[in-house]
């Protein structure tokens, strides 16, 4: 499964990504996550760790994989039989930002999964995208 949304949010990058990475705020942001715990210290990047807790799915661990500070990171989750990727891009436009998000699944049980919470998980990032703008342009 493959999922992808944009959105073009009324502020500057800068503030569209302080945003972004305020990954403990996000249940202010979205009704998609309830709770966001990071679980190591240090400044924020490569290899940084998060457990995201979402309704109606089990918690589940993400791993910052790419980092490009103010731009763009990329993190996964693993559970047995799939790899989720998460992208998240943010790009300087005419009249702000453009945030663009994604959700990649793979693996053996990627058919399955996308068959049981496809729907579910492109509700939940279309949500954060839209939740972010909100949030950016309040």
């Amino acid at each position: 499964m493959h999922f992808e949304t944009a959105v073009d949010i009324a502020a500057a990058p800068e503030t569209v990504w302080r945003h972004l990475i305020d990954f403990e705020r996000w249940p202010e942001m979205t009704a998609s996550v309830t709770r966001v715990e990071r679980l190591d210290d240090g400044p924020l990047g490569l290899g940084g760790r998060f457990r995201v807790h979402q309704p109606k799915l089990s918690p589940a661990t993400w791993t910052i994989t790419e980092f490009t500070a103010g731009d763009s990171f990329t993190w996964e989750s693993r559970a047995p039989g799939v790899v989720t990727t998460g992208g998240h891009i943010v790009t300087a436009g005419p009249g702000g930002t453009t945030a663009r998000l994604t959700l990649t699944q793979r693996g053996p049980a990627a058919p399955l999964i996308g068959l049981l919470y496809g729907r579910l998980s492109r509700r939940y990032v279309t949500m954060e995208a839209e939740g972010l703008k909100r949030l950016a342009e309040s």
